[in-house]
Parts: structure tokens; sequence; C-alpha cells
């Protein structure tokens, strides 16, 4: 069954009869994405000099205002010129408390001389579109504004108002537009559910579809600098207290180390729901990390697994590496920058001192690396939010469309190895999901990474889905 336009946002909201679902597909809808899409991707919204999350949030406001919504329900605004947040709200009858949509408009650095394309250009070839945030996550971003001009031009209403902010600095940065969002202009964003676009969600292996991802909970971010220092010297002079040796020699107590193994509520319904999709000895493996205590040699098993790790231990990794100021010293300062994610239930300083233990060197130093980039010697003691239960008005919904758009796909609620603006939203007491309708195997994931890519027909079902 094709369905119709806009059928995921009025199925969340509850408003649309089930007829509505089988009228095709507005003409132009996918031309009108496709435009945004690549006008997002051609704007460079990297935290650079030659980056501005404005001039994307501003073409966006243009569209949007040409598409006939007025300017009293729209708002450019945020704490730095480059750094503006656009929100947007679609009038509803007012019988329920708003839907807010968010999205980030920045991207990670891309280096032209490390792509076999230019990246901030859209460019389709070979069945993809190439760019810096085709996933992460300008196309999303354009279908929300799409789909949002579509409403208004139908005179759709629904029972809630439906808010969208797309915002500044989710990847790093001064400002991010979330958070300053939630602190200054709450009442411009309040609601009652908050679905968060910042996930690919049909999972494929090897173009098959697997299950679709609903992000309900998310490991908290944290960076922490790793310094040591000494008097240096000579270079014919070689000590073995070598700043540079002493940092390694920590670092690779760190590389051997894995942190305790945890289930939240939200992780284990995700591995209860993958039982019935899993190979005969997965399956059982599974079974035994679900008992308690975990059977030891499924948890060994299933930890070889780095997307199975990454779901069930918070995880720290060395991120970048510093030291040394002549070929013919000794160094007098060595770096690094280790960077974890952290399960809900702890917090950044308990990591801190954690990483201390491990490193197990007086030496070395472990300060926090706060989001406006100073260096502190202790970190936040606020702990990971807890896992919003995901609701039925909401997962219902999502359950009927996503089995006409995937028959016999399951929607698995899950929690993000990674971070997003959602620890804000959640943190404010909004309770936050995070998915798409993008596909994506889960071998081809290259976010933040060189040659950044998304079929080109998951753009397209992406764009019918929401």
């Amino acid at each position: 069954m094709r369905l119709r336009q806009g059928a995921c946002a009025a199925l969340l909201l509850g408003v649309l009869a089930a007829a509505a679902l089988a009228a095709p597909p507005e003409p132009g809808s996918d031309a009108l994405a496709h435009a945004l899409f690549k006008e997002l991707i051609e704007i460079n919204t990297t935290d650079t000099p030659a980056g501005n999350v404005t001039t994307a949030a501003a073409a966006m406001a243009r569209h949007l205002r040409a598409g006939g919504f007025p300017a009293a329900d729209l708002a450019l605004l945020g704490p730095k010129e480059r750094k503006k947040n656009l929100v947007v709200r679609l009038r509803g009858t007012g019988q329920h408390a708003p839907l807010l949509v968010i999205g980030h408009l920045d991207v990670v650095e891309a280096r032209r001389e490390d792509w076999s394309t230019d990246p901030f250009r859209l460019i389709e070839k070979e069945g993809y579109f190439y760019g810096r945030g085709t996933v992460d996550m300008k196309s999303s971003d354009a279908i929300a504004v799409a789909t949002l001009l579509r409403l208004q031009q139908e005179g759709f209403r629904p029972r809630r108002d439906v808010i969208l902010a797309l915002t500044a600095d989710e990847e790093g940065g001064c400002c991010n537009g979330a958070a300053w969002l939630v602190k200054n202009h709450r009442p411009l964003i309040d609601a009652q559910l908050v679905l968060n676009m910042d996930d690919y969600s049909v999972i494929l292996d090897h173009g098959v579809p697997q299950f679709f991802r609903m992000v309900a909970s998310e490991k908290l971010y944290a960076d922490y600098q790793l310094t040591v220092t000494g008097p240096g010297g000579h270079s014919s002079q070689p000590v073995p207290d070598n700043v540079i040796y002493t940092l390694t020699r920590a670092l690779d107590r760190l590389g051997d180390y894995q942190f305790p193994f945890e289930l939240n509520a939200v992780t284990r319904s995700y591995f209860e729901r993958e039982l019935t999709l899993e190979s005969p000895q997965r399956a059982a493996d599974i079974r035994a990390l679900l008992r308690s205590p975990p059977d030891a040699g499924a948890l060994r098993r299933l930890s070889q697994d780095s997307a199975d790790s990454v779901l069930t231990h918070t995880t720290c990794v060395a991120a970048r590496l510093a030291g040394g100021h002549a070929n013919n010293a000794l160094a007098q300062r060595a770096q690094a920058v280790v960077n974890c994610r952290i399960l809900p239930g702890h917090s950044p300083e308990e990591v801190r001192q954690q990483l201390i233990k491990v490193l197990a060197d007086p030496k070395v130093t472990v300060g926090y690396v706060a989001d406006d980039g100073r260096l502190l010697t202790t970190a936040p003691e606020e702990r990971g939010f807890a896992p919003a239960p995901p609701v039925p008005q909401l997962l219902n919904p999502l359950e009927q469309l996503v089995g006409q758009m995937w028959p016999h796909l399951k929607v698995i609620p899950s929690m993000s190895a990674g971070s997003s603006d959602a620890v804000y939203t959640s943190a404010a007491g909004l309770p936050t999901y995070t998915f798409s309708g993008l596909a994506l195997d889960r071998d081809d994931d290259r976010e933040h990474g060189r040659d950044e890519r998304l079929p080109v027909q998951s753009f397209y079902d992406a764009n019918l889905f929401f």
C-alpha cells in the first residue's frame, strides 16, 4: 500500500482516518524535498570560519514564509549571529498539547582532499546521494520542512500544534541550539512529546530490512583531556618517564579496560524483541544475557560485536593525541582527548574518577572538557536521563505505519550508542523519541566520516514515510 504524504505526522497526532492513508503521493512532493535537501547540503554549516548555521536556518525560513506560514509563527533566533535557530509552528485546534519535532542543521567538518566528491555539493551517483549531512542529518531536516509546507498548503489542522525546531551546534561548538531554546525560550518549544529525527531507523543487512529502530534512551557524551608534563631535555638522552611514553602506557591500560555490563529497561526490551530475528546461537546467547546474573560466556561472545557492546557498556576511546615541540627534544607536555559515551544513570564525574583509577598513574591528570571548550578540574555530577517509556499514542500509530511501509518489520525501542539533542529536551522533562524513515545498511554508516552517503531510495521512502 502506498501511503499519503504526511501520513506519519498525521498518524502520530491521531487525526486522520485510516482511509486517508491509501491516497497517492502528491505530485512534486519528492521534487520539493530534493530541492530543499540540495540547498541544505550546499550550505556549509560546520563549526569553522567557513560555516554558518544561520544561513541554512534563514533559507528554510524563506521557504516557509513563501509557503504561507505567517511571520508570527516563525522565529529565527540565537545567541550569536552565525548560530541562529529556526522555530516554526503549524497551528492546530489546540485540543491537545503540542508535538515538538527537532533536528540540527550543523554538520561535522569535511575536507575536500579527504573525499572522492565535494562534501558540500549534493552528488548523485551509483544509487547514492553523497555529501556532508546526507545521513546526519540534512535529509531529515529537508523532509520535515517539505512536510510542513505540504500540510500548511493543504490547510491541514491537527488537534495539536506541530512545532519544528532546526538548531545549531549539536555536533559541537559554543551554542547548542536545543539547550539554548530550552533555557531561554521554553514557551516557544514546550510540548507534550518530542520527535527527534537524528537517526536512521530502518536497519538493513546487505539491503534487507531487519527492524525499525526507535531510540528511547541515549548515552551521555563527555570529553576528557589527559595531560602529562615533564622537564623535557635533549633527545640524545632518553629517559623512561618520557611524557609521551607515560601517556601512551596509560592509554594502553584504558584500551584493555571494559566498563561493567549493564541493562536498562530500553536495552532489555531491545534484546527481548530481537530474539525472533536472530540465529539459534545468537538467540540462545541473548537469552543467557538476559538472565540475572548474565551468563559469562554469552556476555563474552556478544561483547565481541561492537554493536552489542556499546549498548551494554560505557565506552571511552582515545580520539586525539598531541605532544612534543621539536624533533630533537624530549617532549615537555603530552595530551590526549578521550571521548566517552556514558550509560544512563552515571555522571561524567563518576566516569572521570573511574578513568583516574584505570589510567593508574598520578602523573596523568584527567580534566573535563566543557561544552564551551573550557578545561575543568571536575566534571558535572548530573546523571544521564532515565529512559522514557514508549507511550501508546506514539508507539501504536508508529507500528501501524511501519507495518504498512515495511510489512512484517518490528518496531524495536533501543538506546543510542551516541548522543544527540534529545539529552536536552529529555532533561527538561519533555519525553523524547528518536526515529526517521531513513534506511541504511548497518555496515555502511559513514556519518562523521569520509564520503558520507545515503541511498537515493532511502531518501524518497523517508519522504513518503514522514
